[in-house]
């Protein structure tokens, strides 16, 4: 019959037992033939009892305690007279002993994986005296194995990676299981593996617990993961032995060994000419059945019409082909374009070349669909001229627009007003004819820039744009002038010939650097017979004195007019400018003496008037407006806390200016300051005539339309409502009672509650003002 693994264990352990029982006499205390041993004395005697190792079995399961072994001495007649003790570990709490017999015992389950063995000591005494009659000896309680641990992995689960189609016996992972039995006692802890779920993939080596694969050309595509189930038996893989297992998860990494596949051959798209350049047209993608850097591919054109035109490049992510424009489409130049594009691996492992070529082919064919396009200028940028001197409606140049569809509507054209805020400039919406629309004016704006609108007829959405430099030809219609005014002083004993003083003159007219002006005297000053004028290479002129000449010592006068001709485009201009040369002339040095005594007199004279003026002026000055008791001269912080006075504070303001927005009211004066020159006459209003308004307005609102965004971009009629600025009766509001003579009474405001107490106490008629 089969016994069990518990049957068997007990069986064991009976038979353990026995063996311990049939070693009985060498583990007891064999009698010494020699004397008996005592204290007394200095007679050495053979020692009368020899220890030896007992042995226990370990995890016994009886009730009873568990036998281990007998004590005896030569010295003990078994009349009682001696007992025996034990000490050390695990005495008294796991080892006991009868002190007459010297019988050991366990009395618990004892366990070798915890501890193999017990050291105690033993020692014979005699009972009456207490004193011991054998020396005390040291033993060993050894704990006997047996197999009551199965194999561990201490290191499982285990996962692992093996390259696909890898050849048969290639290493996967090794695994351990480790057995916590005695290995010096039995086979207890002798291991041996084996493969339970895994076969005909993988194998395993019975002594090393290596895993290898079993079968070639395993592909990942197929089946890329494996999980595996390793056992571990001790007692060398027999009946009886105890086991455990572990998971073992491969994972076939992947390899190329699959070239890409377009999934059709040929593709179609559809795309508008307008597409812009850079935009995609269309995604392919090649199929490839690696995973990672061996599934990385790439896309080039390799023939077709359209090389120039599109280009083709990867998505990194994806691994997609992005076609995309590289120039314009234009549906009336190429309604369609076919390109051959061929996708290829770009990490290729020489072991699966003969699986064929790792590159793949197809067609694109990519078909332009026709869209409204804007109408399109002949050139992109108009250069044009006209002389400032043209008259309105002068042809300054013409643009020319067409549509590039097929249906070839007419196109109408205007000028974007955004960019003509004055309305120099008309275009006829037909032609494109450009006509000036006002005086053109090359000092205020010598060049031009206009943009050009060119809308489709049958749809003004369409619009094209086209832009216009217009340069303004310079004209002399400018007279030259002075660079400044001039004022000289020349002393009396110039000599003559001597500069006092260089003219220039400027004109706005081109060139600018480039004018030769000419200067002279006109008539009524070619009598002053102490100046000249020379020239200066046309730049400057010099005024300087004839020769022979002094300047007479009361002259203080001016060279009346200096005739400027400015030669210049065939044209003869003439300047009527004055040019101011103040000679103011000092005495000399033998009149020296009266210029003192009459420069002293006017001192003495003036003196007193000056002192006189200050203290008067001084007196007449008005006290501050705020009093500071201390008189403090350094800068303060005052606060006001005072409101205003309403209609009858007239001071700072004038409140007749707002009954008529449009009423120029001459200049008032203060009331708190005295005027030097009081005017006694009554203010005088201007009023501007409506029709002004009325066009202001007008010319207002137009500005506004032209510059609209939104505005639409033909004539349309735009309609305002404008009342002008009032009735000429004006305004029958309170704010005219400050001009009003007539006196009212306002002593009802105080019938009506706190609320009005502060207009009762400006306007009622107290005993006191509050603002005088």
């Amino acid at each position: 019959m089969k016994l069990g693994k518990v049957e068997f264990c007990h069986f064991l352990q009976m038979l353990a037992l026995f063996l311990c029982l049939s070693g009985m006499n060498q583990a007891e205390i064999t009698r010494s033939r020699s004397k008996p041993y005592f204290q007394s004395g200095r007679t050495r005697t053979k020692r009368s009892w020899v220890w030896n190792q007992f042995f226990v079995l370990e995890e016994y399961m009886g009730t009873d305690p568990l036998y281990v072994g007998k004590l005896h001495s030569d010295v003990d007649k078994g009349d009682g007279s001696i007992k025996y003790i034990l000490s050390g570990e695990g005495a008294s709490s796991i080892f006991i002993i009868d002190e007459n017999t010297g019988d050991i015992h366990a009395t618990k389950r004892l366990d070798r994986e915890e501890q193999a063995y017990y050291t105690l000591r033993a020692q014979a005494l005699d009972r009456l005296t207490n004193k011991p009659v054998e020396p005390e000896s040291e033993f060993v309680i050894k704990i006997q194995d047996i197999n009551d641990n199965e194999p561990k992995f201490l290191d499982g689960p285990y996962t692992a990676g093996v390259p696909e189609m890898s050849p048969v016996g290639t290493s996967v992972v090794q695994v351990t299981a480790t057995d916590a039995d005695d290995p010096t006692y039995g086979n207890s802890a002798r291991v041996v593996y084996s493969i339970l779920q895994g076969q005909p993939y993988f194998s395993v080596e019975p002594k090393t617990g290596v895993i290898k694969t079993a079968l070639p050309n395993m592909d990942r595509e197929a089946k890329d993961q494996y999980l595996l189930v390793i056992q571990a038996k001790d007692m060398v893989g027999q009946n009886g032995g105890l086991s455990g297992t572990t998971s073992v998860t491969v994972t076939l990494t992947d390899v190329n060994d699959n070239p890409p596949r377009f999934p059709r051959r040929s593709y179609q798209y559809n795309v508008p000419e307008s597409l812009p350049v850079a935009s995609v047209v269309a995604r392919i993608k090649a199929a490839d059945a690696d995973v990672g850097p061996n599934a990385e591919m790439e896309y080039k054109i390799v023939d077709g019409d359209g090389l120039g035109v599109f280009k083709v490049s990867v998505d990194k992510d994806t691994q997609e082909g992005i076609i995309t424009i590289q120039k314009e489409l234009d549906f009336e130049a190429k309604t369609s374009y076919t390109l051959r594009i061929e996708a290829a691996n770009m990490h290729v492992d020489p072991r699966f070349l003969s699986l064929g070529p790792f590159s793949d082919m197809t067609t694109v064919k990519i078909i332009v669909e026709d869209v409204d396009e804007p109408p399109v200028f002949t050139s992109r940028l108009y250069s044009m001229v006209v002389s400032e001197a043209a008259k309105v409606g002068t042809i300054i140049g013409t643009v020319a627009a067409h549509d590039p569809d097929a249906s070839n509507s007419p196109v109408r054209y205007s000028i974007d007003r955004n960019t003509d805020l004055e309305r120099y400039f008309n275009i006829d919406a037909n032609s494109g004819v450009i006509t000036t629309a006002k005086s053109l004016d090359r000092e205020t704006n010598a060049v031009h820039n206009i943009t050009v609108l060119a809308m489709e007829s049958q749809n003004p959405a369409q619009i094209g744009r086209g832009y216009v430099a217009i340069t303004i030809l310079d004209i002399n219609d400018n007279a030259p002038e002075f660079a400044m005014e001039y004022e000289t002083t020349v002393c009396e004993n110039a000599q003559p010939g001597q500069v006092i003083q260089k003219i220039s003159a400027i004109d706005k007219d081109d060139p600018p650097n480039g004018h030769q002006f000419y200067f002279s005297l006109t008539a009524e000053a070619a009598n002053n017979h102490n100046f000249t004028l020379q020239d200066n290479k046309g730049k400057k002129t010099l005024i300087c004195l004839r020769k022979g000449r002094r300047p007479h010592s009361s002259y203080v006068g001016i060279i009346p007019v200096v005739f400027i001709y400015h030669c210049y485009q065939s044209n003869l201009h003439r300047s009527n400018q004055e040019a101011c040369v103040q000679t103011s002339v000092h005495g000399n040095i033998s009149t020296m003496y009266r210029y003192v005594f009459f420069h002293t007199l006017i001192h003495l004279f003036f003196f007193p008037v000056l002192v006189l003026l200050i203290v008067t002026m001084r007196r007449r000055k008005k006290e501050p407006l705020i009093f500071d008791e201390e008189r403090d001269i350094r800068e303060n912080i005052v606060r006001y806390d005072d409101e205003g006075g309403g209609e009858e504070d007239t001071e700072a303001f004038d409140m007749a200016a707002l009954r008529n927005l449009n009423i120029m009211r001459d200049t008032k004066t203060r009331r708190d300051v005295t005027p030097e020159i009081q005017f006694l006459s009554r203010p005088t209003f201007k009023s501007i005539p409506d029709n002004v308004i009325f066009r202001e307005f007008i010319w207002e609102r137009l500005k506004e339309a032209d510059v609209d965004p939104c505005a639409p971009p033909y004539d349309s009629l735009q309609t305002y409502a404008f009342e002008g600025n009032g009735s000429v009766a004006e305004s029958l509001s309170s704010l005219d009672s400050i001009s009003s003579n007539s006196d009212q009474n306002y002593d009802y405001l105080s019938d009506w509650g706190p609320r009005f107490k502060r207009l009762a106490d400006m306007y009622g008629t107290g005993p006191e003002c509050l603002y005088s």
